[in-house]
């Protein structure tokens, strides 16, 4: 079990904030981190990691101390504490082929061709890094981060760069991994089929303290009362077409049109978060 109780200032753009964060993370959960950018989630791998120090507070992993304020002679080094750390910069040895990437971590060709026949990528053990895809680049750094058998992934964000269909990719060989290896993996993300398909347990971060924790259908179904689905967009655009007021609505990669009524079109704004609902069949807009 992982057990954090920390607090730690925090300097942004929007001026100094306190993450203060207190939560228990059990043995082979797969928790998210989602909230928006600045909200500490990141920052919070860092501490769990080792690369950066907490003001106050401990963090103890199953029953041993990694960080603890009130001693700093009780830090557990990076390098001892089981963690592999998948960032969305691949961070390839450049001059090494695949394979050399790989058993750099660790001298063990059997796990290094295992990991690589999951991601389906053993035919490419000697090719360099600039001659792969993002997607090969990042399956590959995947693989590297668990070399050394952790027993808690981290991962910042990792597939935010790719297309959609690697991204399901990756998705998916996350999920083997995580499955296989019985690793507790905490992920940073901000996709919500992403945190829903992969996670058992999501927090919400804003300002730096955990505002829900709960499952994903919980956490990220946003509707009420007797609505069969609501999604959150920009609106880009209110026009007329004939009598009707159109709303033109960006959803993650989609646009959509939705009919306003007059008073709606009066209060919406271009640029304002909206939700898109359905009531006994009928889309409703409103503002967020």
């Amino acid at each position: 079990m992982i057990h954090i109780n920390i607090q730690k200032m925090l300097h942004g753009s929007n001026g100094e904030m306190p993450l203060d964060i207190t939560i228990d993370i059990q043995e082979g959960e797969f928790v998210a981190l989602s909230g928006i950018s600045g909200s500490g989630k990141t920052t919070l791998l860092r501490i769990i990691a080792g690369l950066e120090k907490i003001d106050n507070g401990k963090i103890i992993v199953n029953e041993k101390i990694w960080t603890d304020s009130t001693n700093r002679k009780s830090f557990t080094p990076i390098q001892k504490r089981s963690i592999g750390y998948l960032f969305q910069d691949y961070a390839l040895f450049p001059n090494m082929s695949v394979l050399k990437n790989l058993l750099f971590v660790k001298d063990d060709k059997e796990l290094a061709y295992k990991l690589l026949d999951i991601v389906g990528l053993k035919e490419l053990e000697n090719r360099m890094p600039q001659t792969l895809s993002g997607g090969q680049k990042q399956r590959i750094a995947l693989c590297r981060a668990l070399m050394n058998q952790p027993k808690i992934l981290l991962l910042d964000e990792p597939l935010s760069a790719l297309d959609l269909n690697m991204r399901k990719k990756l998705q998916d060989d996350i999920k083997k991994f995580h499955e296989e290896f019985k690793i507790t993996t905490i992920m940073v993300s901000h996709d919500p089929s992403e945190i829903y398909k992969l996670s058992s347990r999501v927090l919400i971060l804003e300002d730096g303290k955990i505002i829900k924790d709960g499952k994903a259908k919980d956490v990220l179904l946003k509707t009420s009362g007797s609505q069969k689905f609501s999604f959150r967009g920009e609106l880009l655009e209110i026009y007329q077409a004939d009598i009707l007021n159109i709303a033109i609505v960006s959803i993650a990669d989609q646009l959509v049109k939705v009919v306003l009524d007059s008073s709606q079109a009066n209060e919406l704004q271009i640029g304002d978060m909206v939700n898109i609902s359905t009531k006994a069949f009928s889309p409703t807009i409103s503002k967020v």
